[in-house]
């Protein structure tokens, strides 16, 4: 099932220059230079760091996850993957997957097995689960438009937003004012959860009630490119979102601060690195990454080496 310790070939880093929208904001955030760290894979997607030192991000239509370490080597982690897209980590450093190909949310044991978490709905199958994003307390929220939903085998008549509980309910949060939702953030302190939705190109904010349901679904903003797909937040709370004219950096008001364009349309993004001041990047064939000035929001899965609850498989 897991294809461990085989190296893949790719082709090698590629330095190149980004170009900065905005240049008196992002100027404080980003230093303007983004490292191409390989390319040639088919389409990446749903970067996530592991504190031990190492990336795992999905290639879709491959049908694997892959894995890059700091020494700049890649391998197998999981194949097949059931063509999966956004990868996050729970405390207990397992990982938790949407998979495309099974319509399912996934957790992956220690020992390999693969668990459901989520697949139905009131009965009825998921559409595509696409990304998610885990709150401290275990809680995973995701979003499930139906790209990939084969013709005639789509049950829902929605695409929306859910949540699974620490004790593994399933609870549908949102539905309405979304057409294709996608990547999900969730602020620093927790109390705000960003959905954007790829069609409409707007950016939804939620405000995260004790018990992880959400209340008070407005616009944050809006980003006119559309293709709207991952986000994640840095340490002082600003959103980073991809879309089809690049990353769009938006300071907690919802102002923007600016655009980082690179030379593939990004897909999805990570911060990582034991400072938690790189930003990668995955789009279309390749992956890339670049130095901030911010450190990231440690996610849940930065807890891992604390709490000693060991690796990922």
């Amino acid at each position: 099932m897991f294809g461990r310790n085989r190296m893949l070939s790719v082709i090698p880093t590629l330095f190149l220059l980004c170009s900065l929208s905005g240049w008196a904001d992002l100027s404080e955030i980003v230093d303007g230079k983004i490292e191409q760290v390989a390319t040639g894979f088919q389409f990446t997607e749903g970067p996530v760091w592991h504190p031990d030192g190492y990336l795992l991000f999905s290639d879709i239509p491959a049908n694997r996850i892959i894995k890059w370490t700091a020494v700049n080597t890649f391998e197998v982690f999981r194949e097949p993957s059931d063509n999966s897209n956004g990868l996050a980590l729970d405390m207990k450093g397992r990982l938790i997957a949407c998979e495309t190909g099974k319509r399912r949310v996934s957790r992956t044991r220690k020992d390999g097995t693969i668990v459901t978490l989520a697949e139905k709905f009131e009965g009825k199958r998921l559409n595509s689960p696409n990304d998610l994003v885990i709150r401290s307390d275990g809680t995973i929220y995701f979003s499930d438009p139906d790209f990939g939903t084969p013709k005639g085998e789509k049950d829902l008549t929605f695409q929306g937003v859910y949540r699974i509980s620490p004790d593994r309910k399933l609870f549908l949060e949102a539905r309405e004012g979304f057409e294709k939702p996608n990547g999900l953030a969730l602020s620093p302190d927790e109390k705000t959860l960003y959905v954007d939705d790829s069609h409409t190109g707007l950016i939804q904010a939620f405000d995260v009630q004790p018990d992880g349901s959400l209340k008070n679904g407005r616009v944050f903003a809006e980003i006119p490119a559309k293709g709207l797909d991952g986000a994640k937040v840095d340490s002082k709370g600003n959103l980073y979102v991809t879309a089809a004219n690049g990353i769009s950096v938006f300071n907690p008001s919802g102002k923007l601060l600016g655009i980082i364009q690179i030379p593939e349309v990004p897909s999805n993004l990570a911060f990582g690195d034991p400072d938690f001041k790189t930003l990668y990047i995955t789009a279309q064939k390749s992956l890339y990454r670049m130095r901030m000035k911010n450190e990231g929001f440690r996610p849940v899965s930065a807890k891992i080496k604390e709490s000693g609850s060991g690796e990922v498989r």
